[in-house]
């Protein structure tokens, strides 16, 4: 139920004859949001006194996009920088299904590859931090593993 006392007050705000602008909307939407307060609007909302999922273990300012992807469990969409992002972060997993030496280099020749053309296009979106991969370091690695050592 709407109390008339918050309903004066959103009167009393709004502008007189004037459309809504730039000037004006930062007051009106401060206005709309204490009066759905007053009128409990915001009580009882899921997660209220609980911290935010995923807040304080690092920044990472793809945040959104990544737990979109995640919670719709998509898969190959997403701009090159996040993609990337995340194919570095798997990338002993993916190395260590290779069975030769051939494709591991070839695969990493490849990261580097793509890692050099989305630093170059120009189209806007995340930045692209993930570096190019050391192609005889990561083979060495590689190599290890498979040994057991």
């Amino acid at each position: 139920m709407t109390d008339p006392k918050d309903e004066q007050d959103a009167a009393a705000s709004a502008p007189h004859g004037s459309a809504l602008n730039a000037q004006n909307m930062a007051e009106q939407v401060e206005t709309a949001i204490q009066i759905a307060i007053r009128q409990g609007a915001f009580d009882n909302l899921p997660g209220a006194g609980k911290p935010i999922e995923g807040l304080g273990t690092h920044h990472d300012p793809d945040w959104w996009i990544r737990r979109k992807i995640e919670t719709e469990n998509l898969t190959g969409l997403g701009p090159p920088a996040i993609m990337l992002r995340d194919e570095d972060r798997r990338m002993q997993e993916t190395l260590d299904e290779f069975r030769r030496e051939e494709d591991v280099r070839e695969y990493l020749e490849e990261f580097n590859r793509r890692v050099i053309d989305a630093r170059r296009q120009l189209l806007g979106g995340p930045p692209v931090v993930t570096k190019t991969r050391d192609v005889d370091a990561e083979v060495a690695s590689w190599r290890e593993r498979r040994s057991g050592g």
